[in-house]
């Protein structure tokens, strides 16, 4: 045997590899020294001739060796034809990720490779090794960006409906009916996405992580939320993947927050969590932030800031700016919880707010003068340059707002010139020079002492910005033009900050991508192509040879007409989006859990549904073998049905009566495998109304249960009467965890009273002339609602102008935001002419102001309407003393607590005038007062039954200052404003 066969043969997978080797080698020279200096054209043969065996082992072994090339750098481009045609073989599943690794390292750009294989690999991806398929994702994810059309153009016609002063009607015609084109996927797209989905509850997180970033780019925006339980189950991962998870989520929820909205509680920070995880989940938390969860998550922050882990408690502080700026109703809160974090202990929680609180004044500096002057206050004390530069930069941008006390600044920062930080010098220099440009008489001679010691500084950034100070603001025979524009230069006015994600740009780079990551284009990376417009030829994917199919049965098997079970039936697909069957699956999976890992069951229904399901599908594929389940995957397609015409019968089958639903379940509890064969869909069908009657009886007998959070904080129910609460059985480390964690919630000595005022102001619902001459009004009676606890009520007046009957008044289609509930009034069958009629709803408004909208309808027409409650009525007023007032006021401060003072005639201070304007505004009730100068109000809002305590304190001379607490701080900032101006006017 010549010498240089031996590198091929020296690990060979069988005997026909050896002769192969052999064979190729005495072509190439007699002698094996010149075998040796062979070149790579005739080595390459003889991996031709393996890749071309029969046998599996010398494919495997030709593979290896191909990708040891590839990894040490040689070219390898002309074997990729040689490696292709393996798609073709039986056995493809044990080398198609192999196949594909190669093809992405030798040619990727070779799209024209792929379109015969692609529905193949399609099929193949649940059987492929794990890490195959994350390979064949993430090359498919390429491909579909480059063969189909974008499935999300299906919003495109609500946008441009306007029409052109010069277009013709015919023109507009034309181009509405274009438009209105209904947009229809692809079948290969569809058999694409369809086939990805079951690896969503793979236990290998790359997997998930492939299809989810599959989902997220190619995928309609409808069916991409499906992804984001999988993405969260993730998440009880090692750290590592937590961090990749996390950055993923972080992205997504930049564009879509209504995809991870349902699991804000899984953001929640642990204390057991590292430094890199909770900047990540702060980030996605912040990007969930919405008007309807901003005061739990300010509850949230506040306690983080209050961490050990100061990197943490300064990211925390960042937060809270960043909502501030995106959320305006609580604008003014934050911003009082970052003046009151000015006294903390800790200097860098200090220096943060303060960089946080510069950044949120230049938003609207005008209204916060005393801010600032406390802030030239901490300068004694604070250290740390950044934050001592951010005061200067403050108090120099509103010197004149603060004329007397910026001169003070710059006489003391004189002093301490040269002991500062370079950067906080730099703000001296610009302080002095706007105190000189304002306000010379004062400031000229510290001025100019200043640029002195500056001109001779060791820094040359101090020394060459003094220069141009100086020659821009003190006038000679040399100053140019500018000297005369040196005032609108420094103190012209300067946007706001624009506070951002960090992960905003990084969605162009693909998810789950090394780029991602680092945020920066890493060698190797491939980038997604953009939709085409017009898709290329789809015939291309067709496979001529239909005898191919054959193949597909392994030796010594017979093959099987049907398949006892699917191995991804298309029922349990459509069982696994609802949120009813995913627990039914949980419940069953954890009685005959046996398959499942320990470690993760019960560790949420999300979890167990998942395990159950891929542990059912992993025993039907060990019964029935592989063959089966490739067969039954023909069967199913040959049925000709689509998914959307299956879930149209399963919904029809689901409302059958109770009778039918045992006989069909004891029809299969007694059926054998032949009739299962050949009845798939009733086994089915049986199969899912059994599990129902399950889920149903288990709900009955067992109470319901709450995943236990570390900061569980939206259990604020309304007590009305005292309630003996369950003591929780609470480990030592989490009691010490969750101590000086201090929550508001309802006293038993505090319960719901009637009105004090009841405002007869109506609200107009529809107009006569909008309704063909039904008109509709509506006010809130203030009472409790009989449809339900966190309910408000609400009366509905009637009205008929015309003179005819108005026949079948209803409500008709409603559309209302996430969460939102109405019990609507029963349908009035006329309406005589002249006629009214007071009916009465209730709508649960979840604590917002947000609009309720639906359709009025009579018998022939619909009307739009909508129901907007004032901040007022989501209260309801509350009976309690001033020691409990007190007690829990004290309890609700820092951001929970807003305030304004409040400029009127003293006759406009008097107690009746104060109640009735209050109480006119919103409705409270009034609490006992001791003090003649101090007047109380509480309620609690209808919904979650959180305390709203209203204190207006009257000053010396004809001030007043309006406080409220709560932790709806939404509400409280609202409330505030709607109350300042009316206690304010005559």
């Amino acid at each position: 045997m010549s010498s240089n066969s031996f590198p091929y043969n020296e690990q060979s997978g069988g005997g026909e590899a050896t002769e192969l080797g052999q064979e190729a080698t005495s072509t190439i020279s007699p002698s094996g020294a010149f075998g040796l200096f062979s070149s790579d054209l005739k080595k390459n043969e003889d991996l031709k001739q393996m890749l071309e065996s029969n046998k599996d082992s010398a494919k495997l072994d030709a593979m290896k060796r191909i990708v040891g090339m590839i990894a040490k750098g040689k070219n390898a481009s002309e074997l990729f034809p040689a490696v292709v045609k393996n798609v073709a073989s039986k056995n493809i599943e044990l080398v198609a990720g192999s196949v594909v690794m190669a093809f992405e390292e030798v040619c990727p750009d070779r799209i024209d490779l792929i379109h015969k294989n692609y529905r193949k690999l399609c099929n193949l991806l649940v059987d492929v090794e794990e890490w195959g398929q994350v390979v064949i994702i993430h090359m498919l994810t390429r491909y579909a960006r480059t063969q189909f059309v974008s499935p999300w153009k299906e919003g495109d016609e609500l946008e441009d409906n306007g029409k052109n002063f010069y277009e013709s009607d015919d023109d507009q015609k034309e181009k509405t009916d274009k438009k209105k084109k209904p947009y229809t996927m692809d079948p290969d797209h569809r058999l694409l996405i369809r086939n990805t989905k079951p690896l969503l509850q793979s236990r290998n997180a790359a997997v998930v992580m492939a299809v989810a970033q599959l989902y997220w780019h190619i995928s309609p925006k409808s069916e991409a939320g499906i992804i984001s339980k999988s993405l969260v189950r993730l998440l009880r991962s090692n750290r590592e993947v937590q961090y990749i998870v996390l950055q993923n989520i972080a992205t997504m929820s930049i564009q879509r927050k209504g995809m991870f909205e349902p699991y804000l509680k899984s953001f929640y920070v642990r204390s057991t969590d590292p430094t890199m995880i909770k900047t990540l989940k702060l980030e996605i938390l912040t990007n969930l932030a919405n008007e309807a969860n901003i005061s739990t998550l300010l509850r949230e922050f506040q306690t983080y800031v209050k961490s050990q882990d100061k990197q943490f408690a300064a990211a925390t502080i960042q937060t809270i700016g960043r909502c501030a700026t995106n959320i305006l109703e609580v604008t003014d809160t934050c911003l009082n919880g970052l003046v009151c974090l000015l006294s903390n202990r800790d200097e860098i929680v200090v220096a943060e707010s303060v960089v946080v609180i510069k950044k949120l004044l230049q938003m609207q500096p005008a209204q916060h003068g005393e801010i600032i002057k406390h802030m030239a206050k901490l300068l004694d004390s604070i250290t740390v340059p950044v934050a001592r530069a951010s005061i200067l930069w403050l108090i120099g941008e509103n010197c004149e707002r603060v004329p007397k006390i910026a001169p003070d600044v710059l006489r003391k920062m004189a002093k301490s010139f040269t002991s500062e930080d370079d950067l906080v010098k730099l703000q001296i220099l610009n302080l002095g020079a706007k105190l000189y440009l304002t306000n010379s008489k004062q400031t000229k001679l510290l001025t100019q002492y200043i640029l002195n010691l500056g001109k001779y500084d060791q820094n040359y950034d101090i020394r060459d910005r003094t220069r141009f100070i100086r020659q821009l603001i003190v006038p000679n025979v040399k100053s140019g033009a500018l000297s005369k524009y040196a005032k609108k230069i420094f103190l012209a006015q300067k946007p706001a900050p624009l506070l951002e994600s960090p992960f905003k740009d990084r969605d162009h780079f693909q998810l789950g991508t090394l780029s991602h990551t680092l945020n920066i284009k890493a060698t190797g990376y491939l980038e997604l192509s953009n939709w085409p417009e017009v898709a290329p030829d789809p015939s291309v994917r067709n496979v001529e040879v239909i005898e191919l199919a054959k193949e597909w049965t392994p030796a010594g098997k017979a093959k099987q007409e049907n398949s006892a079970k699917k191995f991804y039936s298309e029922s349990e697909e459509e069982e696994d989006s609802s949120d009813s069957s995913s627990d039914s699956e949980s419940e069953s999976g954890s009685e005959s859990g046996e398959q499942g890992e320990s470690g993760e069951e019960g560790d949420s229904n999300e979890d167990s549904s998942e395990d159950s399901s891929s542990e059912q599908d992993s025993e039907s594929g060990r019964e029935s073998g592989l063959e089966n389940k490739r067969t039954a995957k023909r069967n199913s397609k040959a049925k000709g049905k689509s998914d959307s015409e299956d879930g149209e019968k399963e919904n029809e089958k689901s409302k059958t009566s109770d009778s039918s639903n045992d006989e069909s379940s004891s029809i299969e509890d007694s059926s054998s495998d032949s009739e299962s064969e050949s009845e798939p869909e009733s086994e089915s069908e049986s199969r899912r109304v059994t599990k129902e009657k399950e889920k149903k009886t288990k709900q009955d007998r067992t109470p319901l249960t709450k995943d236990v959070s570390l900061l569980d904080l939206d259990d604020f129910n309304p007590v009305s009467t005292p309630v003996a609460l369950p003591t929780p059985a609470l480990s030592p480390s989490l009691m010490a965890d969750l101590e000086g964690l201090h929550l508001s919630t309802s006293s038993s000595v505090i319960s719901v009273s009637t009105p004090a005022f009841v405002p007869t102001k109506t609200h107009v619902l529809l107009h006569r002339m909008s309704g063909k001459g039904l008109a509709a009004h509506y006010f809130f009676p203030r009472q409790p609602c009989i449809f339900g606890d966190k309910m408000v009520s609400i009366q509905i007046t009637l009205n008929n102008t015309t003179d005819r009957k108005i026949e079948n008044i209803h409500i008709g289609e409603k559309k209302l935001p996430i969460g939102m509930k109405m019990h609507v009034f029963n349908p009035i069958d006329s309406l005589e002419p002249e006629g009214s009629i007071t009916v009465s709803m209730g709508i649960d408004f979840c604590d917002s102001t947000q609009t309720a909208s639906f359709q009025l309808c009579t018998k022939d027409d619909c009307f739009n309407v909508n129901i907007q409650p004032p901040v007022g009525e989501l209260l309801l007023p509350v009976a309690m003393s001033e020691k409990d007032f007190k007690k829990e006021q004290g309890v609700l401060t820092g951001m929970n607590e807003t305030s304004a003072v409040i400029i009127a005639a003293p006759q406009n201070f008097t107690p009746s005038v104060i109640f009735q304007k209050v109480v006119n505004v919103a409705n409270v009730g009034a609490v006992p007062s001791g003090q003649d100068n101090i007047h109380r109000f509480a309620a609690k809002t209808v919904h979650s039954g959180s305390l709203m305590l209203v204190t207006v304190e009257l000053k010396e001379g004809s001030t007043a200052q309006l406080i409220i607490n709560t932790e709806k701080t939404v509400i409280g900032s609202v409330l505030l404003r709607e109350l300042k101006p009316v206690l304010s006017q005559g």
